[in-house]
């Protein structure tokens, strides 16, 4: 097959070090995979800043591509590929394209992000490089601690400098593997209930900590154990004796965090407490407390630039989202007659009409991505006479493998409020495998229908705050191994299925947001409830927090507990105002004329159970909308007006290029554009 010679032009500033790249569908353009991306070379332009690059694609073969700005390190190896880093990219829903047909071709695509008039970037997720999370807060206490008399009542702001530790020189010179520099960064933030500063510098005294604030420092680094972190510390009024000529005036003192200390034993998150020194003489003052995260890259995954659907979404009426399936089978006042959370009842909710079925995942102790709503279950104790009643013990799930969940009589926690223990298990004998409790992420994966949409929510233990902890269990798994399973699980086996991940635990929203491209997340929160206790984490205890912390992470949205939004409605157009997605969940939106108002308040998506009580069998919206796709595509299907399950059965899509494009996997996305106060 013939070539031709294309040149690529695009017109963007860069940050020093930063370049312009090119990536598509093809292998001159790297099969989307950004490592083999091409690098731009900035043109000789002193009006403009103008990319280029030259590249021989097959003739007459359509390709797809999309522009980045990143980082090309120095590969780890010899003969491995470069180390890159996406800062920002290019993420419409439809790539840029173009079909080559003469020898010589200039493509000029304009600005950077800009296709059709239309501007869509997104943040780049981890690569190579670790993310660092540092945070002070008042979520259960003052943060800092002076025992200083004169301090005792004071406020305090505090700024932190990155340092990186000194390498020998010969080291790096010896090192063939030692990849080159990447600058460590280092951006400060700030939530609470009235606004947020995302990625912001610091001023020369830092920030005030204040108890309705959650100020978090960020620092991305190839070297997450060779770093040095100070805490310096200020009066809020600056009423420290000004030594003549100090540069800090109203310093109190500091604070050194060595990343080592947190890097090297692999935890993912904890809290630290740090002593602060005074400045003269050099003695301890004080203490800090600082809870940290650290996010790596997905270990055993590439992801790649062929499709993000993180931050897109088609306006519809809301969305019919099912309740573990078709609905609580174990705790609500009406219970579901399926099982809940099982694969027999995710298929009810599906033929019912739901447009995306809602269920929890966690892990079993032999890391196997099961679906079930508590951390916890009963075990029934075999008694040598039948006639003694069954003696239940409470365990964890992580305390069980797999094949364990699958074999063992377990039951739903609330057996051990009935007497007849016996009950609990006497339907789950010989029931088939669709009815039987704890499925694989993977078993659901290939057992519901492709049509219809899965709200993931990832389970994870949260404090309250009493100080009690879910499940009684304080410690669970590491939580970038556990992520990496799980978002490993969905992402080679959900195929084009409609995918959005959810978390009551905010850290858990943001790594997923940070480890992978491709799917939105929403944070679920409870806001103010009369039926929850309070949790400890500051970030979920509002609603109006929820929406700062969101935006901050720069998440699809929020799905919030329907009590706080029939009591404040002003919250649903506070989100879309800022345009974030809003889903609904709660017992409330189990009663029709709640979901009602729910929808004219505008809602995304509405979670409710029982979805069979409110609709016949039937298909839900994006089968409708396929089928009114395949009417144009079909002639034979014009005279059909009221589709069915069945047709849905029978009909094979159009296979045709045309097709193909239309039928995105999450084409219930369009594109909200951030507005920022």
């Amino acid at each position: 097959m013939s070539s031709c010679q294309v040149t690529f032009e695009i017109r963007g500033p860069s940050a020093p070090g930063e370049v312009f790249a090119i990536c598509g569908s093809c292998s001159a353009l790297g099969n989307w995979n950004p490592q083999l991306a091409v690098v731009l070379q900035i043109a000789d332009d002193m009006f403009e800043r103008r990319w280029r690059t030259t590249v021989e694609l097959p003739r007459g073969v359509p390709v797809q591509y999309r522009y980045f700005k990143g980082y090309f390190l120095e590969p780890k190896t010899i003969d491995g590929p470069c180390e890159v880093i996406v800062h920002t990219w290019e993420t419409h829903l439809q790539p840029r394209s173009i079909t080559p047909l003469e020898n010589k071709i200039i493509v000029d695509d304009g600005d950077f992000g800009i296709c059709n008039g239309i501007k869509t970037v997104d943040a780049g997720w981890l690569t190579c490089q670790t993310e660092i999370r540092l945070r002070l807060h008042y979520s259960e206490k003052p943060p800092v601690l002076i025992s200083k008399k004169k301090f005792k009542t004071s406020r305090f702001r505090v700024k932190l400098t990155l340092e990186g530790l000194e390498k020998d020189d010969d080291e790096d010179k010896t090192s063939p593997t030692v990849p080159q520099k990447m600058a460590n960064t280092v951006e400060f933030s700030l939530i609470s209930n009235d606004d947020y500063k995302c990625r912001h510098s610091q001023p020369d005294c830092g920030y005030a900590l204040q108890p309705d604030r959650w100020i978090e420092y960020t620092i991305q680094t190839m070297e997450p154990d060779n770093l040095e972190l100070i805490f310096d510390f200020f009066e809020e009024d600056l009423g420290e004796k000004v030594v003549q000529d100090d540069v800090l005036p109203g310093h109190v003192g500091s604070a050194c965090l060595l990343s080592s200390t947190i890097a090297e034993p692999g935890k993912s998150a904890g809290v630290l407490s740090l002593a602060i020194m005074s400045r003269n003489p050099r003695k301890t003052i004080g203490k800090v407390r600082v809870d940290y995260i650290i996010i790596r890259p997905i270990q055993g995954y590439t992801c790649d630039m062929q499709a993000s659907y993180a931050k897109y979404w088609k306006p519809r009426t809301a969305l019919d989202v099912g309740h573990r399936g078709a609905g609580n089978s174990t705790t609500t006042t009406k219970l579901a007659k399926v099982q809940e959370n099982t694969i027999a009842s995710l298929r009810s909710a599906a033929s019912h009409g739901a447009a995306f079925v809602e269920f929890d995942v966690h892990l079993s102790k032999d890391h196997v991505p099961i679906v079930y709503h508590d951390l916890t279950c009963c075990m029934a104790m075999k008694k040598k006479l039948d006639t003694e009643p069954l003696e239940l013990f409470e365990i964890a799930v992580k305390e069980l493998t797999f094949d364990q969940l699958q074999l063992l009589k377990l039951a739903h926690v609330t057996a051990l409020k009935v007497k007849d223990h016996n009950a609990s298990f006497s339907d789950e004998e010989n029931s088939a495998f669709e009815m039987q409790p704890f499925p694989s992420l993977q078993r659901v994966l290939e057992s519901v229908p492709n049509d219809v949409g899965f709200d993931i929510e990832i389970k994870w233990i949260s404090q309250q705050r009493d100080g009690q902890w879910d499940g009684n269990l304080s410690t669970y798994f590491d939580m970038n191994l556990f992520l990496d399973i799980i978002l490993k699980t969905v992402l080679m086996n959900a195929g084009r299925r409609r995918i959005v991940f959810s978390s009551f635990h905010a850290d858990i929203c943001t790594m997923i947001r940070h480890k992978q491209n491709k799917y939105p997340v929403l944070f679920l929160t409870q806001g103010e409830s009369k039926l929850y206790p309070e949790l400890m984490d500051l970030r979920s205890r509002t609603t109006s927090i929820a929406i700062n912390f969101a935006q901050f992470e720069n998440l699809l949205g929020i799905s919030v507990h329907s009590e706080d939004l029939l009591r404040n409605p002003s919250f649903i157009k506070r989100a879309i105002s800022k345009g974030l997605v809003i889903f609904t969940w709660g017992d409330d939106t189990n009663d029709p004329d709640n979901r009602k108002k729910l929808r004219e308040y505008g809602v995304h998506g509405l979670i409710y159970d029982r979805i069979y009580d409110q609709n016949p069998e039937q298909p839900n919206i994006f089968q409708v909308e396929q089928l009114e796709r395949l009417k144009r595509e079909l002639p034979e299907l014009k005279s059909c007006v009221t589709p069915t399950v069945s047709h849905f059965k029978a009909i094979t899509p159009c296979k045709c290029h045309h097709c193909c494009k239309e039928e995105k996997p999450v084409d219930n996305l369009k594109c909200f554009q951030m507005k920022k106060d």
